[in-house]
Order: C-alpha cells, then sequence, then structure tokens
C-alpha cells in the first residue's frame, strides 16, 4: 500500500486562496509565509513543500490567478454573431473577477517576470480567448480591419478599467451598466455595415 500523500491539491489550492487574501488585505510585505501556513492550519513546511518559497508562492498565485480567468473566458458558449461573443467575454472576465478578486488584484497588482515562460503562457490563454473573438470579428466584416492584437487589447483596458473601479467601490454599475459600457466601446469598433 503506497503512503498517503500529506500535501495534496486541496491544501495546495488553501494556501493560494489564504494567499491571495493576505495579499489582498496588506499587500506582498504582509505576506509570510509562517503567518500563511497558520492561518491555512498547516506548517510552514507544508509551504515549502509545495511551492519553494515566497516567490515560487506569489508565482504559483499568479498562475493560478491566471488559469481561473482562462477558464472562465474559455466556458462562453460561442455566439453566431461574434461581436456578442466579445460581450459575452467582457461579463465572463466581469465575473471572473467578482468570484476570485484576491486572484484578480494579485494577477494585476503587479509587474510579472517577462522571462517566465509558464507565466507569459498562463497570461496569453487569459487574453487569447479575446483575441480569437475579435478576429473572428474582422473576418466576418463586423469589425474594423484593424490590428486584431490592438482592438482586443483596447477592448480589455476599457473592461479591466470597470472591473477594478467596480471592486474597488469606485463605480457602481452593475450588470447593466457594465454591458452598457461594453457595447458602447464595441460600437466604435463595429464596421459600418453591421447593425446590430
Amino acid at each position: 500500500m503506497g503512503r498517503k500523500k500529506v500535501h495534496d491539491e486541496t491544501l495546495r489550492l488553501r494556501l493560494l486562496d489564504r494567499a491571495g487574501e493576505l495579499l489582498a488585505e496588506g499587500g506582498s510585505d504582509a505576506l509570510s509565509l509562517r503567518d500563511l501556513a497558520r492561518s491555512a492550519g498547516t506548517s510552514t513546511s507544508a509551504v515549502y513543500s509545495l511551492f519553494g518559497g515566497k516567490p515560487d508562492l506569489l508565482r504559483a498565485l499568479y498562475i493560478e490567478g491566471f488559469h481561473r480567468l482562462s477558464r472562465r473566458l474559455r466556458s462562453v458558449d460561442p455566439d453566431p454573431d461574434p461581436v456578442e461573443d466579445l460581450v459575452r467575454l467582457a461579463h465572463a472576465y466581469r465575473s471572473s473577477a467578482l468570484a476570485d478578486p484576491n486572484y484578480y488584484r494579485a494577477i494585476f497588482g503587479r509587474g510579472h517576470d517577462d522571462q517566465d515562460e509558464e507565466l507569459a503562457t498562463a497570461g496569453a490563454g487569459a487574453f487569447g480567448p479575446l483575441l480569437e473573438a475579435v478576429q473572428r470579428g474582422i473576418r466576418a466584416g463586423k469589425l474594423v480591419d484593424e490590428d486584431p492584437a490592438a482592438v482586443a487589447s483596447a477592448l480589455w483596458a476599457l473592461v479591466h478599467g470597470l472591473v477594478t473601479l467596480e471592486l474597488s467601490d469606485l463605480l457602481r454599475h452593475g450588470s447593466e451598466g457594465f454591458d452598457y459600457a461594453a457595447r458602447a466601446a464595441l460600437r466604435g469598433w463595429r464596421t459600418e455595415t453591421a447593425t446590430r
């Protein structure tokens, strides 16, 4: 009979969740591995065993945050209208941020190591659904024929700004106000022939 694994995925995710909370409460300086372990009901040796140290813990937190965002965006059912896909993706982005605000704040709260391939891949995975929807919209003649990455980045910036303001209690637009803003931004990228 094999030896029972002590430090499993459940503990790993519990530590990441708690690390995100501590990071949101007091920033990187407030995140000590000893306090994290104690507040998660485990030992510092478990933290070291699972993550190595604080830099690797933070890296795992960012990667998990990007993966959660990416999964939420990839779960959006495609619409025959690629512009409507973009509205749905905007709402999925907002839902992801509201469901996991600590991960959202963590992944967008600081710069990341551009040389870290896994982290870059995780970030690109979160951007991918938006870029793909913009490319479909351009191919279908519903969006202006501009650089898809530039269009997707502009749309992401708007949605990100709205969500960040909402999480900071600086903007209380709700789902309807958010939808209106997303659709208004998209009107600027639509072709004249697009009617919806």
